[in-house]
């Protein structure tokens, strides 16, 4: 839990940033995303379809015109990375390749000036809003449990994960130096960085696309930054006995006061200095790939996102509970890479996912946040065709391969446009939850590859239109839309 203090700044943070907000509306929106689904491309996008007017017509303030300008401005936090959107969109439109994603916290801040839609209030001085989009890992949202967890709760859950089938194998190296340790005995360095780096090396590998799994804390392990190589990071889960004192310099009493020196050094800072000043969140979540590598990465998908919504679980409170508390009121869990399906299993995918979503609210027992969920890219690079085989039509997406992408043999270039039929996700969200619970094995794989950033047209003036998208426009109506009436 957070400490006094910490409890203290997040008071005088709060009733400062709503102070502020009287004289200058300001909208702080968290962004993470687990495992490469593609969080610095929905910022990039966001920024740059609000910059340029681009076609958004669910997103009520772009389409009725009512947006008289937006504009970068300086971030609030000094102390916080800029993020790079100028970098980020040259990669995209210049170069056609993904920009690299962040591994750290940054910020951006964007300005909207708008007309109010209240008739009212449209005889007074325009509206402005100042967006003060956060980017970080969503890793880092799977540390914020550990707030509530003693050594010995995180080690127990730990270790019941890694002897799943699903990551026995990938967790042997760590499990066969765990079997060595004398838990009393006292702690060799050697040893211990050995126990922390061969669990590192085992979260890692569970996230990988052929594994695609989601429930990996300690976050900073897959992204140590700075931190690496230090006493907060070089510790592991042990199978301690809960409330026992193990003698002072022991492998048990050293790795639980580093387990503890990571609370303190990295989780509370972030739960302090960001996620407790954030008023909206979007989550994005690379649903496809967990469908594709099967029952078990879909089941430890929708425990991530229990654990993730449990940080939420306050929701709006008494006035003074809610300058303790999280203040975040709307949260949209969103999968990314809609443009990898043909539009016939949009919905589809959209309703998996809100099924994934309505589990992991019960579990978190989550009330007071509004959620929703979405289907999206943000950044879409394929279009939609049809080709005939042997009579039959098939729809298919068209883009352009990554060069050494690969299907059935092919190996593309990164030059040809190319025509894939991706397969189709279930009309049933619950074959892909009977597909779990029965321990059977995935449904027909999906065809994923992986496409180049599509190449935009320009007007006869010269300029660049903007990113195309898929359901980009509902989200910010959800996250911001109310709050540009």
């Amino acid at each position: 839990m957070p400490s006094i203090a910490d409890e203290a700044r997040i008071v005088f943070e709060n009733i400062a940033d709503r102070g502020a907000g009287l004289f200058h509306p300001t909208l702080r929106l968290g962004v993470a995303g687990l495992s490469r689904a593609g969080k610095t491309v929905f910022i990039t996008a966001l920024v740059h379809n609000l910059l340029h007017g681009g076609r958004l017509p669910v997103f009520e303030a772009q389409s009725s015109g009512r947006i008289s300008r937006a504009y970068l401005e300086e971030q609030p936090d000094d102390a916080v990375p800029r993020f790079q959107y100028e970098e980020h969109l040259r990669a995209i439109l210049e170069d056609r390749v993904w920009p690299q994603s962040t591994r750290a916290i940054s910020q951006l801040r964007l300005t909207v000036e708008y007309e109010s839609a209240s008739g009212w209030m449209r005889f007074l001085s325009p509206g402005k809003l100042s967006i003060d989009i956060v980017d970080y890992p969503g890793e880092w949202l799977l540390d914020l449990p550990l707030l509530e967890k003693d050594f010995a709760t995180f080690s127990a859950e730990s270790l019941e994960r890694a002897r799943l089938p699903s990551r026995e194998r990938m967790a042997q190296p760590f499990l066969d130096v765990l079997a060595t340790i004398d838990l009393e005995a006292v702690a060799d360095e050697t040893t211990s960085q050995r126990l922390s780096s061969t669990f590192a090396d085992y979260l890692r590998a569970c996230r990988q696309d052929r594994t695609a799994l989601s429930t990996l804390p300690p976050g900073r392990f897959l992204m140590p930054g700075d931190l690496e190589g230090s006493p907060a990071l070089t510790f592991a889960p042990l199978p301690v006995e809960p409330g026992r004192v193990y003698p002072k310099g022991s492998y048990g009493a050293i790795h639980a006061r580093r387990y503890e020196a990571y609370k303190t050094v990295v989780v509370r800072p972030f739960f302090r200095d960001h996620f407790a000043r954030l008023d909206r969140q979007i989550i994005l979540i690379d649903a496809l790939q967990a469908i594709n590598a099967g029952p078990e990465a879909v089941q430890d998908l929708e425990t991530a996102l229990s654990d993730i919504l449990a940080c939420f679980r306050p929701g709006r409170a008494s006035w003074l509970g809610s300058l303790l508390t999280p203040r975040i009121d709307r949260i949209l869990v969103a999968a990314t890479k809609a443009d990898h399906l043909h539009r016939t299993s949009h919905q589809r995918l959209e309703n998996i996912v809100r099924r994934l979503v309505d589990g992991a609210v019960e579990r978190a027992k989550l009330s007071g946040a509004q959620t929703d969920v979405a289907a999206m890219a943000a950044v879409r690079a394929t279009h939609e065709a049809t080709v005939s085989d042997k009579g039959e039509t098939l729809p298919v997406i068209v883009g352009t391969p990554i060069e050494d992408e690969e299907i059935a043999g092919q190996r593309f270039d990164g030059r040809t446009e190319t025509a894939v039929f991706p397969g189709d996700l279930p009309e049933d969200p619950s074959r892909i939850l009977r597909a779990r619970e029965d321990g059977i094995g995935a449904l027909d794989p999906l065809t994923f590859v992986r496409f180049r950033p599509p190449r935009l047209e320009r007007t006869a003036e010269g300029a660049t239109l903007s990113l195309p998208q898929i359901r980009l426009d509902r989200a910010l109506q959800f996250l911001m839309g109310d709050r540009l009436a």
